[in-house]
């Protein structure tokens, strides 16, 4: 007896036996249920999802001798013939080989007769896309009102290609790329059906390699029964597939964690010997660090199937979050990059110095780190701050502290010449070009190591006594809604703590307690001092700083306009070119 492939064999003949595409089922049950029928179905994905097996079901469905029903018997002459691919009544067409628009209209001449046997006569096209134009048009009139008999099944790969005529004459339904574990637990079952034995880590390989398409899985599982003489094995199975050991991806972790260079090159020359593809190991890499992140921020989410898990969880408890999460970013980017390098493993070797050389410093921001090999630099001492939340000068921006002399004209003990001031700023370019630590700067004696305390930063104080000081003292509040409603507002008067306003009523949008509450505390920093309001509403007499704004702006925005329009080179290409000005396109500059 001839050996029939798992894919064929396994093929689901009813609704009840499909792997996923469960929004695609439920329209098609209850389209039957309830006597709904359209009379078009085009069914869209990628390879081996089971377009063609739901337009088979759907065909049985249609034509089972029990009735229309969601439910084929599965043992009348008509769901049997389906299954064998014998139905008169079910024309099987591959519109890659039947492109001419002849072939359609040969294909379309027996559409008015009445089916033979079955209830419909089904007409099952296969990558349609590869239809030519001239085949869609032939198409279109039948596709739109067909005899009640007929009902047209579509499928393809690639929807794009398929004219908008066609695609709203038909129900369209996108079936989605299954899950890795919905396809291993598919492998799983059949392997249980089978009798044959299998680990399920292979299980899970196949599946990722499977790529979301069911068939390949099952075409990978035939291969990897007859790699392993009748059992399925982990290690059989990374042979197969052409994978390193999962030891070679922990060895490289482990050395970024150990931030060791010469390890992790020495992992990669054992691994170079076997000829590996590296965009594999890539994303097997890449695969690892996703389960330690998941380990790392997410309890118990590396389930008990996982391969390798307790080196998993060892590896996220040694390696920091943030550094797990710019290495994933940058075997991305190096498995993106791979095709462009002169030579795969050189292409390898650089994502993984890459992750080297960089690391994650406090707040965030990614710095360059030492070379492979080296300790990663000490973090750098926080940047002492004065009054005001101002950084506070350092050695490296503040120029020399002035020679102080003693009455002799000598230099005191205590002070530090210019050039000792430059020889110290040249150690530290020196240091941040090497990577080396700046030699230590000579001693200097007790006095000068005491430093004064950083006097209070006073800001000046602001007037607002008349109009003329209102604007400035609303150009210094800080930004926000409450600075929107004070530019708006007329400034009337100041008694002491009690400042009054007028706001006219188009904008009294803009006020309400909670600003006015904001602005009262913004403007007590800006004067320094408590303060209330007093905000009438009122029609404005004098101009506001809103009003000012905008005057100036216009102001400028003439002025620019003037400048641009009497430069000479501007007259010149008028002149030669016929040139004109856009309009709106000249901006001041500040």
């Amino acid at each position: 007896m001839s050996y029939q492939a798992l894919a064929r064999k396994w093929r689901p003949r009813n609704f009840a036996e499909l792997a996923g595409q469960e929004h695609v089922l439920r329209a098609l049950v209850n389209g039957l249920e309830r006597g709904q029928l359209h009379h078009a179905f085009l069914f869209t994905g990628t390879r081996g999802v089971g377009k063609t097996t739901i337009a088979r079901i759907l065909a049985k469905c249609l034509n089972c001798e029990q009735g229309v029903t969601a439910e084929p018997c599965g043992r009348c002459s008509a769901c049997q013939e389906i299954d064998q691919g014998r139905f008169v009544d079910l024309i099987e067409v591959d519109a890659a080989s039947r492109t001419k628009v002849d072939d359609t209209r040969e294909l379309l001449d027996n559409v008015q007769y009445a089916p033979s046997r079955g209830r419909y006569k089904i007409y099952l096209i296969d990558e349609i896309h590869m239809f030519s134009s001239h085949s869609f048009n032939a198409l279109l009139k039948t596709l739109e009102e067909p005899p009640p008999h007929v009902k047209f099944l579509l499928a393809t790969t690639d929807p794009q290609k398929i004219p908008v005529t066609i695609l709203s004459r038909c129900l369209q339904f996108s079936l989605k790329r299954l899950a890795p574990s919905m396809i291993a637990n598919h492998l799983q079952k059949v392997l249980g059906e089978e009798g044959i034995e299998f680990e399920v880590a292979a299980l899970q390989r196949l599946a990722r390699a499977a790529d979301g398409s069911m068939r390949d899985g099952l075409s990978l599982l035939d291969q990897a029964i007859a790699f392993g003489s009748g059992r399925v094995d982990e290690a059989d199975t990374r042979a197969m597939l052409g994978d390193l050991e999962g030891d070679f991806v922990f060895e490289l972790i482990e050395a970024l964690a150990n931030n060791d260079g010469p390890a992790m090159l020495a992992v990669i020359e054992r691994m170079s010997e076997r000829a590996p593809d590296y965009a594999s190991v890539l994303a097997e890499l890449l695969n690892s660090l996703h389960h330690i992140a998941l380990a790392q921020t997410i309890p118990g989410g590396l389930g008990e199937e996982v391969a390798d898990r307790e080196r998993l969880q060892a590896l996220a408890g040694s390696l920091a979050r943030e550094d797990v999460q710019l290495y994933y970013q940058l075997g991305l980017h190096g498995r993106r990059d791979l095709p462009l390098a002169p030579d795969p493993r050189a292409g390898f070797e650089m994502a993984m110095l890459r992750m080297l050389a960089f690391r994650p410093m406090e707040g965030g921001a990614a710095t360059a780190g030492q070379s492979a090999g080296q300790s990663a630099p000490p973090p750098r001492p926080a940047t002492p701050r004065a009054a005001g939340g101002r950084p506070a000068p350092t050695a490296q921006t503040t120029p020399p502290a002035p020679v102080h002399t003693d009455d002799s004209g000598a230099a005191a003990p205590h002070a530090q010449s210019s050039s000792d001031s430059v020889a110290q700023l040249h150690d530290a370019r020196a240091s941040a070009r090497t990577g080396m630590p700046a030699a230590a700067p000579a001693s200097v004696p007790e006095p000068a190591l005491a430093q004064q305390p950083d006097a209070p930063v006073v800001a000046p104080a602001v007037r607002l006594d008349s109009v003329q000081d209102w604007p400035e003292v609303v150009q210094r509040l800080p930004r926000g809604m409450h600075q929107v409603l004070a530019s708006h507002c007329e400034f009337l008067a100041r008694e002491g703590g009690r400042i009054s306003l007028r706001i006219d009523p188009n904008h009294t949008h803009l006020h309400n307690t909670a600003l006015e509450g904001k602005l009262a505390q913004a403007l007590g920093e800006v004067l320094g001092g408590a303060v209330s309001l007093d905000m009438k509403r009122a029609k404005v007499e004098e101009a506001t700083p809103a009003v000012l704004a905008r005057q100036d702006a216009e102001a400028r925005q003439q002025q620019a306009e003037q400048t641009i329009d009497a430069d000479p080179k501007v007259g010149a290409l008028r002149e030669t070119f016929a040139a004109e000005l856009v309009p709106g396109s000249i901006e001041p500059t500040d």
